[in-house]
């Protein structure tokens, strides 16, 4: 009877041990496998960024104007919108969301929304700044 639970004891030992081995390098095959999809979708989307690029270029337009009485030129260029800072966005909606939610949480309507909103704003744009320093 003990060499059966001393053989039982050894199986289990031993298959066990040689589990540990095979899900560490499973493990380490995964990571590598994530590292390298990360890599192509890294590569995929600096291939965009570049395109995008050049494509802004070429939509970049240059326009010269000669009147035939004189010879000055003028020279214009088109420049490309910026879009609102991810600081303004932020204190916009912080803002709005802000007043609503002092809204309904205050008993004195108007104060709760003013006060609601100044919070709101100061926190939506200092989560925008946040935002904006990470993307640059």
């Amino acid at each position: 009877m003990k060499t059966i639970y001393l053989l039982v004891a050894t199986i289990l030992f031993v298959s066990c041990k040689d589990q540990t081995k095979m899900d560490s390098q499973a493990t380490k095959e995964a990571t590598i496998d994530s590292m390298k999809v990360a890599m192509e979708k890294q590569k995929d989307i600096d291939s965009m960024q570049t395109e995008m690029d050049k494509i802004a270029a070429q939509k970049e337009v240059i326009v010269v104007n000669q009147p035939a009485t004189t010879t000055a030129s003028t020279t214009t260029t088109t420049t490309k919108k910026r879009g609102w800072s991810s600081t303004a966005k932020g204190a916009v909606i912080g803002a709005g969301v802000g007043a609503a939610t002092g809204a309904i949480i205050s008993k004195k309507k108007g104060t709760g929304a003013i006060i609601g909103g100044l919070a709101g704003a100061g926190i939506g744009a200092g989560t925008g700044a946040i935002i904006d320093d990470k993307k640059n």
